[in-house]
């Protein structure tokens, strides 16, 4: 990778040639790749940003408060949008991966097509990083954020994309937050996938699947928080499994842990942690979430596996 402040002052020159005196919308999820993104196009070009946060209900706790809070307070102009009854409607009936996936994608660019239109914007920025690129074109899996790569014309949503930091890998992008002085509990936020916790249920997403896996992941991320990892989270399971609550045989749900070290999200191992780590986390979710049985740990590296379920 160049300098970093070298590649911030190529990249706002870039912003600003392309983007003129026009106005532009920023896609922001809230992960560390939309953030730096959107910090680094508003220094750019200033109020002619509108930072756009999709709720899509698929969030983690509190997600959608710490994204507006941080975006407000660094005096960029915002819209928050409830989506989350058209989220849930696609996912209706879907059980295959990719199927979810490239329906959120689908959903995603829309809702954006039409802020877009609202706005009178052309222009959209989003923080696709060359993890996204490279697994997508190469068929691991579809990013949401990839479009042109794979032959989509973004101009079919109305629009034309800004990628600022396509050419980094997370780490790049983490120098490049702490150069633009970004907080640390962005700098340093833990990788969350687009379509967020959708990726986290096997099988059908539902708002009751969602709010499990939700305060799941909430309790593995709360105890893994001292590993120093790359990225700890909790999968629910499409299957059920027997067990006991209250004295009672129960049918209940399924939850693995994840937890991998990684530099660029190319590949990554499995984490070993201490037992008393496992042990506190599964008898918290189990005590916490009336309907789980049962919690497994995944020591799958990537190869083979993927660093999310699906």
């Amino acid at each position: 990778m160049v300098d970093t402040k070298e590649f911030i002052e190529t990249t706002m020159v870039e912003i600003k040639e392309i983007v003129g005196n026009d106005k532009v919308i920023s896609a922001c999820s809230g992960g560390v790749d939309s953030m730096t993104a959107t910090y680094l196009v508003h220094k750019a070009v200033g109020d002619n940003l509108i930072a756009v946060f999709i709720n899509d209900g698929l969030r983690r706790e509190g997600e959608p408060e710490f994204v507006v809070e941080n975006l407000r307070k660094w005096g960029i102009n915002t819209r928050s949008i409830d989506a989350k009854k058209e989220f849930f409607q696609i996912f209706k009936g879907k059980i295959d991966a990719e199927e979810k996936r490239k329906a959120f994608r689908d959903k995603f660019y829309k809702i954006f097509g039409k802020v877009a239109k609202e706005e009178n914007v052309k222009i959209i920025v989003q923080g696709t990083i060359k993890a996204d690129i490279l697994e997508t074109v190469q068929g691991i899996k579809s990013q949401h954020n990839v479009l042109e790569q794979i032959g989509i014309d973004p101009q079919t949503y109305g629009y034309s994309i800004i990628e600022p930091l396509k050419e980094l890998f997370k780490p790049g992008v983490r120098k490049v937050a702490r150069e633009l002085g970004l907080p640390k509990e962005i700098s340093e936020r833990m990788p969350f996938p687009g379509p967020a916790l959708s990726l986290r249920v096997l099988g059908e997403v539902t708002p009751e699947k969602i709010a499990i896996v939700r305060k799941a992941t909430q309790i593995v991320e709360k105890e893994t928080l001292s590993l120093g990892t790359f990225q700890n989270f909790a999968v629910l399971h499409n299957d059920k499994a027997t067990g006991i609550k209250n004295g009672k045989r129960v049918y209940g749900n399924i939850i693995t842990i994840r937890v991998v070290v990684s530099e660029d999200a190319v590949t990554a191992k499995a984490k070993e942690i201490p037992y008393e780590t496992l042990f506190k986390i599964a008898n918290r979710i189990t005590k916490e979430l009336p309907t789980v049985v049962r919690c497994l740990y995944d020591i799958t590296d990537k190869p083979p596996a993927t660093i999310e379920f699906e």
